[in-house]
């Protein structure tokens, strides 16, 4: 299977870095980052490469070659002219004959190539986006998918609408061939991007096109201050303990009287109102490296006060505002069910005695098995005596107590803890 690497950047927002060299062979802590693409790609077994080189393109030929030296085997396409993300893929497309990964040059990441690669195999997919949430999101290009991430929606920034999950295009994709159809309708020497041009135009064709969401790392690097950064979290180890193989812990947090004020039965993202404390609460959970999970009893819906789409829009505000003060969750669960019978005009489907209302540890455990959580290291955050029941029959580390909506609760419990 082939890696491709879209390394043609002049890196102009980064030129007080490093001026007379290629972006993607910027050096972190003294290594290009090329070479850490090519040393993560092989530690999965993938050793085909081909580099779409551009600006000083000569430079990453001189230094590796053919491949041999690094025991991988690398071919090149030089753009005569800059074309943009996609725009060179039309030209190359009798080379990719078999599902391809793409990586962008300028980006330091270390994930589980396998799992991707199933996921993209499991979901018949014509193309797999690596999403994950980011503490800048209104800057950044966003997807929606819905309950099978199956992408719905692009977002580019600027944003036109208000609210979004918080869901970054992190540029790191897995296509099939199929998919390169739609570079040929990009008129011949055009500039095309991935997420501005070709993923719009593929999903209105009804390409099949999935989202891989993950809270593994990846950062470009493409100003001076995210490059510094990029380079203390390789120098720490940041960088591959976040490797979704590595057990993480998490803080599970309730929602209603914990993240936003408590309203009876909240039903409309009008009613949805961050506490003050909790932005800087969970940046710091952020921050530490914990992951940061939402886990929330919804009975709005057995109770059809709102449906699934609506109580989307609540977490959609609910993401939006946490991400304008620069955080973000990693997840968020919710139970839909309530066990009694008898309101009106109440969804009988979902009145049910379920096994993930809190205080049963349903949520919890299902988080745990998809983000390969360490319980024995989390802790669980609430403000009623459920919550605390099924962080303890989850068995998580401590669960946790708070008074419903106080300013700087969380805070403080985060700062205890942390």
């Amino acid at each position: 299977m082939k890696v491709v690497i879209i390394a043609g950047g002049k890196g102009t927002r980064i030129r007080s870095v490093a001026e007379e060299i290629p972006k993607a062979m910027i050096p972190v802590n003294g290594k290009p980052i090329l070479e850490y693409q090519v040393e993560l790609a092989k530690r999965y077994g993938f050793t085909d490469f081909l580099f779409l080189t551009g600006y000083l393109g000569e430079k990453i030929e001189t230094f590796f070659g053919d491949g041999y030296s690094h025991n991988v085997s690398i071919e090149y396409y030089r753009e005569r002219e800059p074309l943009g993300t996609a725009g060179a893929f039309a030209k190359i497309a009798d080379k990719l004959k078999d599902d391809f990964w793409v990586f962008y040059g300028d980006t330091i990441m270390d994930f589980d190539m396998g799992k991707m690669l199933d996921f993209h195999h499991s979901h018949h997919s014509e193309a797999t986006l690596f999403l994950h949430p980011n503490d800048h999101p209104a800057d950044s290009d966003l997807v929606d998918i819905d309950e099978n991430n199956r992408i719905s929606g692009f977002y580019p920034q600027p944003h036109e609408s208000r609210y979004h999950r918080n869901l970054v295009n992190a540029a790191l994709y897995i296509f099939s061939p199929s998919i390169l159809r739609y570079t040929h309708i990009i008129k011949a020497g055009e500039k095309s991007d991935w997420g501005k041009n070709i993923f719009p135009l593929a999903l209105s064709s009804g390409a099949q096109m999935f989202g891989y969401v993950s809270a593994e790392y990846i950062k470009d690097m493409g100003t001076p201050d995210r490059y510094e950064k990029v380079c203390k979290d390789v120098l720490t180890g940041k960088v591959a303990r976040l490797n979704s193989k590595n057990k993480r812990p998490a803080f599970f947090l309730d929602r209603d009287g914990v993240i936003n004020k408590e309203v009876d039965l909240l039903a409309t993202p009008e009613q949805m109102e961050l506490l003050p404390g909790v932005p800087e609460a969970i940046r710091k959970i952020n921050q530490a490296g914990y992951l940061a999970i939402v886990v929330t009893n919804q009975p709005v819906i057995a109770r059809n006060l709102c449906d699934f789409q609506e109580l989307q829009q609540i977490h959609n505000k609910m993401e939006t505002l946490l991400g304008q003060e620069g955080s973000y969750l990693d997840a968020i669960y919710f139970c839909p069910h309530h066990p009694d019978k008898g309101h009106p005009e109440e969804r009988v489907a979902y009145k049910t005695d379920c096994t993930c209302r809190k205080p049963k540890p349903g949520m919890l455990l299902k988080a745990a098995d998809d983000w390969n959580i360490d319980l024995s290291k989390s802790y669980m955050i609430g403000d009623r005596p459920a919550d605390v029941e099924a962080g303890e029959a989850a068995r998580v580390k401590q669960s946790i107590l708070i008074p419903q909506n106080t300013a700087n609760a969380l805070l403080h419990i985060v700062n205890t803890l942390l």
